[in-house]
């Protein structure tokens, strides 16, 4: 498996040199916490009205539990910004960026299961089969499949159907085969192995993580007008804080607590999962992610600083996330 960022992996294992840290942020009026609060209640909102509780009520309670479950929205948010980078407008995006946390919570139900990662809490709440039942919870992942794409392909607005037909194959090959499930099968396949090495974990993540947060970005830009090169530009972005988040996961599960995560600590550990800080030692991994930061943002410096400001930020935020 070859690395499929344009970071060779010899820099992965060796980290030849330290990156300059923190990576710093363009000078703006720009005010984060105001804009994650406001788009997350953006978000929240349309979620609520795009899964409400009708029969067969337990399938919908099912759904809206793990759905609205909180957490900090970055992949819709993510849509969002990308699509205003490029001079497009929230509302063109909407419909994507509710798509994308759609699948990314069928992705947390099922990765919870008993037979997957096995985990009893997810944002400091019960787990889906915990609460509902295992039927259930895979019931209810396949439904948040299926309307992500209905909602997606039916409720996005202000574009042409030929951006829309873009959008859905971004997210489909995301989801599919060569996207979030062959990253989830060679994950389990790769459990308690010894012969993982950097190249097998970028491509675990790359694909269980990255791809996803690759189509949230990715989709906004085609969806907001974005031209092949600026498009381009944010999927080099995407690609780099995709695997940064993963990294920092790692860096977590292995520093914080289960209380500070919201969900089991030291699973990896337990499990004897190749981690970023078991390959590399937990001083190279920070290391490697800060330069995955800098790549990012340097992807960032082709378009107008103010529009950019928010996936300047966001970028930081997942580097410097705490939980």
């Amino acid at each position: 498996m070859t690395s499929l960022l344009h970071v060779p992996m010899t820099i992965h294992a060796t980290m030849l040199k330290p990156v300059r840290l923190p990576v710093p942020i363009p000078k703006t009026n720009f005010k984060f916490d105001t804009y994650m609060t406001e788009k997350a209640k953006l978000v929240n909102n349309a979620l609520d009205q795009v899964v409400p509780l009708q029969e067969p009520l337990k399938i919908h309670e099912a759904m809206r539990y793990s759905l609205l479950a909180g957490g900090k929205r970055v992949r819709p948010i993510l849509c969002l910004a990308s699509c205003e980078l490029v001079g497009g407008v929230e509302p063109c995006a909407m419909a994507m960026a509710l798509a994308v946390e759609m699948v990314h919570t069928m992705s947390l139900i099922h990765d919870d299961l008993p037979c997957m990662d096995n985990d009893d809490f997810r944002r400091g709440k019960p787990t889906n089969h915990k609460v509902f039942g295992d039927d259930t919870a895979v019931l209810a992942g396949d439904a948040l499949l299926s309307l992500a794409f209905e909602h997606l392909a039916t409720r996005t607005v202000g574009v042409g159907p030929g951006q829309v037909v873009q959008a859905i194959s971004e997210l489909g090959s995301a989801v599919g085969s060569l996207g979030l499930v062959a990253g989830q099968i060679v994950d389990l396949a790769s459990e308690g192995q010894q012969d993982v090495d950097l190249n097998k974990l970028e491509y675990i993540h790359v694909h269980k993580t990255g791809k996803l947060l690759e189509a949230a970005v990715v989709g906004g830009a085609v969806l907001g007008g974005g031209s092949s090169g600026e498009v381009e530009r944010v999927r080099q972005y995407a690609r780099c804080i995709g695997l940064l988040f993963q990294v920092v996961d790692d860096i977590l599960d292995v520093t914080k607590s289960s209380a500070e995560l919201g969900k089991t600590a030291g699973k990896d550990l337990l499990s004897d999962k190749a981690t970023y800080p078991k390959l590399m030692g937990l001083e190279r991994a920070k290391e490697f992610a800060g330069e995955l930061l800098e790549k990012a943002v340097r992807e960032l410096a082709y378009f107008d600083t103010g529009r950019a400001a928010p996936l300047y930020h966001l970028a930081h935020y997942i580097a410097y996330r705490q939980n």
